[in-house]
């Protein structure tokens, strides 16, 4: 939790290094001005590099449509709070940009995930007894513990997840300066770039049985990002925009996004754009400044792993027969065992945030910067499965139906064997509401 002891000691250590890099940026002399938005790998420089820590502090309240006796059919439909979500992320990326032509780049980075935990709590005034997370089977009476699986938790706690870590993807990318400043000085810099982000990390998933086998961090998607950059820089202020749009391109046979056919649709991973814009200010005679910027991100409709993933796979393992398992054929009378694989369809959500970052130059080629971000997520729903696809009524082939009706046919190839009734049923289904984040950062930049 954010207010927990071993959270707020992980916070005080982060801030540390801040107070040190005010005090040695206010007795180096230099100009602290340098936005990365401004900076061009071959304006003067041939060689970037950087370096970013992340602490990455997020919660969300998670509700559940309930119908059934005494609800108004003619209402909206009324959901209950019943978790809260925590999850606590230590990230570094590394990154190199190379000058290869005039205003022309290539860069190179791999985030490195130093430790991934999530947990769920029990919401105030709820208890195991009550909550339909609990008698529907999703989560067992006592709570489930990945790092102590046969010890119940204790408390509020009912789920803690494995301590995951490791590289989720590398990236490689190509930038263009359109305009540079330094080069011009009448005209501000404009850059433009393309990056692939290639899923090469293990795949996340969960094991009931033995949790501590599935640590990975990667969702096995492999993706490409395009984004535009504008800056101006002035005496004591330099103003600058972001925009990118960030789409799959392709699934790994390994991932959790698997077609299992019939009347499975609506498989693929979202896609997300956004744009993020500040000002910067110099402060103690340019040797210090102070950036305010905020984002937008939008998050479209796709499949995903939500704050409920980890708890949904284990309430779908083969191996245990959880209430979540799927059937893998539903032509077929008898049950053919597939597990749930914890992703789910996740509803369009808006992100944003406001950031601030304290900036300051030692010598003439590095940079330090201290920065806090601050976000907040639209409620949504994280899972609505399709029941399926409804087939056109023709003779008997594999892809129609017989009946002349607008239904899903139970038994049939129109059902989607990814669909679990007790959460992607209308009246079932979980929502995330109340999202907010905290991201803690510390930022070195090197030029030569």
């Amino acid at each position: 939790m954010l207010t927990s002891a071993p959270v707020l000691r992980t916070v005080l250590a982060a801030l540390v290094p801040v107070a040190i890099l005010v005090a040695v940026l206010v007795v180096t002399p230099s100009a602290a001005r340098g936005n990365p938005a401004g900076d061009v790998a071959g304006a003067a420089e041939q060689v970037q590099v950087r370096a970013v820590y992340e602490l990455e502090l997020d919660t969300a309240a998670i509700t559940r449509e309930h119908v059934g006796p005494g609800v108004d059919p003619l209402a909206p439909l009324p959901a209950r709070r019943e978790l809260e979500f925590h999850q606590t992320r230590q990230r570094v990326t590394p990154t190199v940009e190379l000058a290869i032509y005039r205003g022309l780049w290539i860069s190179f980075a791999a985030p490195i995930v130093l430790a991934q935990s999530r947990e769920l709590d029990l919401a105030a005034g709820v208890d195991r007894t009550t909550a339909t997370t609990f008698t529907d089977g999703i989560l067992p009476g006592a709570g489930f513990d990945a790092r102590a699986p046969g010890t119940a938790p204790s408390g509020s706690l009912v789920f803690r997840g494995v301590n995951r870590s490791g590289v989720p993807e590398l990236r490689g990318g190509v930038g263009f300066a359109a305009m540079n400043q330094a080069r011009d000085d009448t005209k501000p810099t404009w850059k433009l770039g393309a990056e692939l982000r290639f899923a090469i990390g293990r795949v996340m998933r969960f094991d009931a049985v033995e949790p501590g086998r599935e640590t990975g961090v990667s969702t096995g998607v492999h993706e490409l990002r395009l984004w535009t950059s504008v800056d101006r820089r002035y005496r004591y202020f330099e103003g600058w925009f972001e925009a990118f749009y960030q789409r799959p391109i392709y699934t790994r046979g390994t991932a959790q996004y698997g077609n299992p056919g019939f009347g499975s649709t609506n498989l693929d991973p979202g896609q997300t754009a956004g744009a993020a814009f500040g000002i910067e200010a110099v402060l103690v005679d340019d040797r210090l400044s102070v950036d305010l910027g905020g984002r937008l991100t939008a998050h479209f409709e796709g499949r995903g792993y939500s704050e409920m993933w980890e708890a949904f796979a284990l309430a779908g393992d083969r191996h245990t027969g959880g209430p979540l398992l799927l059937d893998a054929d539903p032509t077929d009378p008898g049950l053919q065992a597939l597990g749930h694989p914890g992703v789910t369809n996740i509803e369009n959500y808006l992100e944003t945030s406001g950031r601030i970052a304290l900036r300051g130059r030692i010598g003439r080629r590095f940079t330090l910067s201290a920065t806090g971000e601050l976000s907040w997520r639209t409620d949504h729903v994280i899972s609505f499965a399709d029941a399926g696809v409804d087939l056109p009524t023709c003779p008997a082939t594999p892809r129609c139906e017989v009946d002349d009706n607008d239904v899903i046919n139970p038994g049939t190839a129109e059902v989607n064997p990814l669909h679990a009734r007790r959460i992607d049923l209308v009246g079932h289904r979980y929502r995330a509401e109340s999202g907010r984040g905290i991201v803690l950062g510390l930022e070195a930049h090197l030029q030569f």
